[in-house]
């Protein structure tokens, strides 16, 4: 999608993983080393480290371009390499290293301290009980839940990210399911990923196990947060197992500790759909009616982790969710959905500011699609399961003549048509 929206041929999937295959030619084959212009080997020089700079923070680890390629090579891994290489010699990203280091000093990425988190919550209940007439709790560090839910930072105070947190907290209200934040451990994001630093992936995910067992929770809920779900599926189960022997994976022996029932955390999704499914929620889809709605599939969802035993499940879910609690769902076009869906353009470390004119260009195929089931279908609402989408979408949706209130979380549409109480 960078190569398609910027025209810059480096930006092509082969060229960019070829700047490290040139490196590695130089130093690592014997033709490299005794006839490097004959193969392409470069020295890794200043010059050469600038221009990995530039193109692997051109790429939002999507993998799109693992799913096409004819070779099997996963761009994406190529540019964690790189960006671990760059790491380590002083070239880490300040975006996300600031990120982490909020993490760390305040336990989410935004920086958000204690006391405005609670303040948080106890307006959400407020707010929600003045729209439903019912006491839906919000609630912090409460030892013993059933559930202890970690989700994107996002959702405590943004448009339209906050939307979404208000639908779990009904979710949990209607099942009657005991659940709990945690102000050690608030944020499901973790930027160590996009930083190629497996080390920081580790500490900030370990945060999250300590909270749990802290709490004596039974088991782990990930919201809507694309990178945080692939890294609790497929990074958890062996990033304590660094340092440690490999003898303590993270998500499957931890869910062992908190309660066997259940094999691994889950997304929220995952949740919602099965309660649907066992009767346990009720909706009332015309209050959805203004809203016609189209799925962006996030691209750590799509094509790094799954939900449910069943494949697909990461495809159908939050499909069938949407159809729940909305009378009027349109796809878009074949090509550009499930697996094949294109990247919002702001993923993998590069929701920054200071790459916006990058960010915009790399969103023009998803906004091509977009304008597709727009105009078939009157589409004006489009659902993703994904705080970086949402961000995004809501910066550069404008930019492409759309409206940005357009973009929000399946379950910001849960949430408004849930049956909890008499709506006023």
């Amino acid at each position: 999608h960078y190569f398609l929206g910027t025209g810059d041929p480096k930006n092509m999937p082969v060229a960019r993983q070829d700047l490290m295959r040139a490196v590695y030619r130089r130093y690592f084959t014997f033709a490299g080393k005794h006839f490097p212009k004959l193969v392409g080997a470069v020295d890794m020089t200043k010059d050469v480290l600038d221009q990995w700079w530039t193109y692997y923070n051109q790429c939002s680890e999507c993998r799109r371009c693992s799913v096409f390629c004819p070779y099997g090579i996963d761009t994406a891994e190529i540019t964690m390499a790189a960006r671990e290489i760059m790491d380590s010699v002083g070239l880490g990203q300040k975006y996300s290293n600031e990120i982490i280091g909020k993490v760390h000093k305040i336990g989410n990425n935004l920086g958000l301290p204690g006391p405005a988190l609670t303040n948080t919550l106890e307006g959400l209940e407020e707010d929600v009980k003045d729209e439903c007439g019912v006491d839906v709790r919000y609630p912090l560090d409460v030892a013993g839940a059933e559930v202890l839910l970690v989700t994107p930072s996002a959702d405590f105070f943004a448009e339209p990210h906050i939307e979404s947190l208000i639908g779990y907290g009904k979710v949990f209200h209607a099942a009657g399911i005991s659940w709990t934040l945690s102000s050690k451990a608030s944020e499901a994001g973790n930027f160590g990923m996009f930083i190629g630093n497996y080390e920081q992936l580790r500490k900030i995910a370990l945060r999250i196990r300590e909270a749990a067992l802290e709490l004596g929770v039974k088991r782990i809920v990930v919201g809507e947060c694309g990178h945080a779900w692939r890294v609790a599926y497929s990074f958890w189960n062996t990033l304590v197992g660094i340092g440690a022997g490999g003898k303590d994976p993270f998500a499957i022996e931890l869910q062992q500790q908190l309660d066997p029932r259940y094999k691994q955390p889950m997304h929220i999704c995952e949740l919602t759909h099965d309660l649907i499914a066992r009767g346990a929620l009720a909706f009332d889809k015309e209050l959805n009616d203004d809203r016609i709605v189209t799925f962006h599939d996030s691209c750590n969802v799509a094509r790094a982790s799954r939900m449910g035993d069943a494949p697909g499940g990461q495809f159908t879910i939050p499909r069938d969710i949407l159809r729940a609690v909305a009378n009027r769902f349109h796809d878009m076009a074949p090509g550009t959905t499930h697996e094949a869906t294109f990247c919002c353009g702001g993923g993998g470390g590069l929701l920054t500011d200071d790459l916006l004119e990058l960010r915009v260009k790399g969103a023009l195929p998803r906004m091509e699609a977009l304008k597709q089931v727009v105009d078939a279908h009157g589409v004006n609402f489009m659902a993703t399961i994904c705080a970086i989408c949402k961000a995004q979408f809501t910066k550069v949706l404008p930019m492409y003549g759309f409206d940005m209130s357009m973009v929000g979380g399946v379950h910001q549409l849960v949430g408004r048509a849930i049956r909890i109480g008499q709506a006023k």
